[in-house]
């Protein structure tokens, strides 16, 4: 319908297209001044007539001013016997130049037939682009079931250097890639390629990246596609476009086949509730199918990237099908750095930049995110008019990303500037003075986000495991806000109100998740099932009794407690530091790292 009504607004506009030029041309053969025959014979008894140009019945009279009039002859008579009729001086007539033109046969044929043949070209051109909708709509089910796969024309060619870190995945793909290029060195030793490899990681750390780099060291056609691409609300179209797909990549073998978010059509089968349907299903088992029915010497390779490997369906992970997977880490500090430095080509980069530093603030930061940082920074050199951009921008940048633009037009009373100065001061002076706590990189009562302040805390190496010492003093440090406001002020805001949901949600984990209470032993409590229709909360089950659910809320409120404890005697102790702090957050809002160390030391 969408179509069909273009279509007919293009017919109307060709209509009053060819309207306007047809009532040009005719308006062409039209004088703007008409006078009698009578007026022209007394015209030219005064001598003011120069010329008269005869066309059939139309007269055009040329006086001698070089003004032009029109005027009309009778059509059974001559110019002449026209003129004598009305008594014209012969004297006068004879000085005068008489011209006779013939009209052209073209713009006579085109007066004369054109209002008869618009209108059956018009209903010709309407009739022309119904039928041709009707038979473009006649094909559409006969390719509505092919694959919606593209060949990847990049414009860079991405290789494995341009894939910072991810070692292990390279060297796993490395493999991949040099049965493309010579699968023969494999197939004489009687080995058989993985058929299958699907690539395992967060959010950001590079899947997709890896996949072109791999279409790239290999220099093979290289289809991708996304899960979602299968599925329609047509019953069969998943399966058929599956079937095409792989068609297509045969005849382009060798090749690859890359499926972004498979988990959108690999989920286990039988889920119910898990979004599973029919189609679906249907999409699942002919992949299936496809995988197991390649030839020993089929030079294809799929490829598949998810960050839910936990709920993709048994059968897809098997050996045959999706042979080996490759596990993406985020990256620590040194591919970090790397990252950094490759996303910073062909941005102008201070000399003093120091991308080390940059990576010991961005633990726990994805590939994606640090991308993301780069950018940043220099969108904030380009809105500052400068041309380089420097450490400061890269600092900056990363805490817009982790918290939020800066809130200029956010400015707190003095009252509420004092509260918020203690409150970070609290934080900061409890996780300076534990030793288990990760050191302070920055204080700050400047608002980001939805926060008044913030106390930037970092770990000085990268962290896989955790104690428990050092879960406590992130309690502790977590309770250090809400401590100073009470002691300083003697009563207490709602700016504690995150620093305590944090805090409860950690004890508990503690308790029933990490097996860390020594009253309730080594194991954990509570089963977590997710329901995507019902929620995940409904869908967590005790599996414990209500006398140990009583014991787990005293457990969680003994760790709060006692960590409380701590911070409270640890800003009654170093009170003077407290004050001191909070002074010079006052002052200047914001007190990086080396100034807080002089100010603890």
């Amino acid at each position: 319908m969408k179509n069909l009504a273009k279509n007919i607004l293009w017919v109307v506009v060709a209509f009053f297209l060819i309207t306007s030029v047809f009532s040009l041309l005719t308006q062409s053969f039209k004088k703007p001044e008409s006078i009698s025959l009578s007026q022209l014979v007394g015209l030219i008894n005064d001598g003011s007539v120069k010329k008269i140009s005869v066309s059939q019945n139309d007269l055009e009279v040329e006086l001698a001013s070089g003004e032009v009039r029109h005027a009309k002859k009778e059509a059974e008579a001559s110019l002449t016997q026209t003129l004598a009729n009305f008594n014209v001086d012969q004297k006068k007539f004879e000085t005068v130049t008489l011209e006779v033109k013939e009209p052209s046969g073209f713009t006579f044929w085109l007066i004369t037939l054109l209002p008869f043949i618009l209108p059956v070209i018009l209903i010709a051109l309407f009739f022309w682009l119904m039928f041709r909708q009707v038979q473009r709509g006649s094909s559409q089910p006969f390719t509505f079931v092919k694959s919606l796969a593209r060949i990847a024309t990049f414009k860079e060619k991405v290789t494995f250097k341009d894939v910072a870190g991810l070692q292990e995945a390279k060297e796993e793909l490395g493999e991949i890639v040099e049965f493309l290029r010579n699968p023969k060195k494999f197939l004489d030793l009687g080995a058989k390629i993985p058929r299958g490899v699907l690539l395992v990681g967060s959010p950001g750390t590079g899947k997709t990246l890896l996949a072109r780099a791999v279409a790239g060291e290999a220099n093979v056609p290289f289809f991708h596609m996304s899960g979602s691409e299968f599925v329609e609300m047509f019953v069969g179209v998943g399966a058929s476009r599956v079937r095409d797909l792989f068609t297509t990549a045969k005849r382009h073998a060798p090749s690859i086949i890359f499926i972004d978010e498979i988990d959108a059509v690999g989920r286990h089968r039988g889920a119910g509730l898990g979004g599973g349907h029919d189609e679906r299903e249907q999409t699942l088992n002919q992949i299936l199918v496809e995988l197991d029915g390649f030839d020993r010497d089929t030079n294809i390779i799929i490829m598949a990237a998810t960050n839910r490997p936990d709920i993709l369906d048994p059968a897809l992970l098997r050996p045959g099908r999706f042979d080996r997977r490759a596990i993406l880490d985020l990256p620590d500090i040194k591919d970090r750095e790397a990252i950094l430095r490759i996303h910073s080509k062909g941005k102008p980069i201070a000399k003093d930049v120091n991308f080390r530093k940059i990576a010991e603030r961005t633990p726990g930061f994805s590939g994606a995110d640090l991308a993301n940082i780069i950018n940043e920074a220099a969108i904030l050199a380009a809105r500052e008019g400068k041309k380089e951009v420097n450490q400061l921008h890269l600092i900056n940048s990363i805490e817009k990303v982790l918290l939020g633009p800066e809130r200029k037009s956010h400015i707190l009373s003095e009252r509420e500037k004092k509260i918020a100065a203690y409150h970070e001061a609290g934080h900061a002076l409890v996780a300076a003075s534990l030793p288990h706590a990760d050191p302070v990189h920055k204080v700050s009562i400047v608002s980001r986000g939805r926060a008044a302040g913030y106390t930037l805390k970092l770990p000085t190496e990268d962290k896989h495991l955790r104690s428990f010492s050092e879960f406590v003093a992130d309690l502790a440090v977590a309770l250090g806000g809400y401590a100073t406001e009470k002691i300083v002020f003697n009563e207490l805001t709602t700016g504690a109100s995150n620093d305590l949901e944090q805090a409860t949600e950690l004890a508990r984990r503690l308790v029933t998740r990490y097996g860390m209470s020594s009253k309730l032993g080594p194991r954990t409590y509570g089963e977590s099932h997710e329901l995507v229709f019902l929620g995940k909360e409904i869908a967590e089950q005790r599996n414990y009794s209500e006398n140990v659910a009583y014991q787990i809320d005293q457990e969680v409120n003994k760790l709060i407690k006692s960590s409380y404890n701590v911070a409270v005697n640890i800003i009654k102790k170093y009170r003077k530091k407290l004050d001191k702090i909070a002074s010079v957050l006052m002052k200047q809002e914001v007190i990086e790292q080396e100034q807080f160390n002089q100010l603890m030391a």
